[in-house]
């Protein structure tokens, strides 16, 4: 025990590393999450298909499984990108089919009046869509946005499998040299405990803000 808790240093380094894994991850699902759902909501039906495609994709097949051929398969086809960058990218493509969910459940949450009215003023498809729809749709989205940012943390632990020195990776090497799994891996869990944890309760306090301006 006294030679894992020597190496806490080490261990929150790799906490460090999860968190930008994370963040970078939930930042660009959020992204293409946005546009995913503007495709599927639109009017125009092949973009629509196309939407609705990669959502069925990904929501399909293992986060795992897409991250080993996303890591080995693309330097096969003479693409390379560092092992951060490559979990960051697949965490982002990946969580980017359960964000537009997420949003399309919101959008349709939205009274349809609030479509009609912007369209009795004459604002376009894309203006509804921008200034009416989706801000109100996002007010109802903290805790399901919440939810999916802490599936991302989680999640993060699979670049492990691949090599990515995170909070799991470190955790397996000290296990390795110090034979401690139980210690070593209870210092792990309370490391994602601590952040799903802070991300609940900043979710929980940013929806009481949003429902007291409402």
């Amino acid at each position: 025990m006294h030679g894992v808790l020597s190496h806490l240093g080490y261990l929150a380094g790799g906490l460090g590393t999860t968190l930008e894994l994370s963040l970078l991850g939930f930042a660009g699902a959020l992204l293409l999450g946005t546009l995913l759902t503007v495709l599927r909501v639109g009017p125009v039906l092949p973009l629509r298909l196309l939407g609705t495609l990669y959502v069925e994709v990904f929501r399909n097949v293992p986060l795992l499984a897409f991250l080993v051929l996303f890591v080995f398969g693309l330097p096969d086809a003479g693409v390379t990108y560092p092992l951060f960058t490559s979990e960051a990218a697949c965490l982002a493509l990946y969580f980017a089919a359960y964000v537009c969910e997420a949003l399309r459940a919101g959008i349709n949450a939205v009274p349809v009046g609030q479509a009609e009215a912007a369209r009795a003023i004459g604002m376009t498809f894309g203006q509804s869509l921008a200034l009416v729809i989706l801000p109100q749709a996002f007010r109802t989205m903290v805790q399901p946005l919440a939810n999916i940012l802490i599936g991302v943390v989680l999640s993060s632990s699979l670049g492990a499998a691949v090599g990515v020195s995170e909070l799991i990776g470190r955790t397996q090497w000290l296990d390795l040299k110090y034979d401690e799994p139980v210690p070593t891996f209870l210092l792990a869990a309370a490391g994602y405990v601590l952040v799903t944890a802070a991300v609940a309760l900043l979710a929980g306090r940013l929806q009481k803000r949003m429902a007291v301006r409402r």
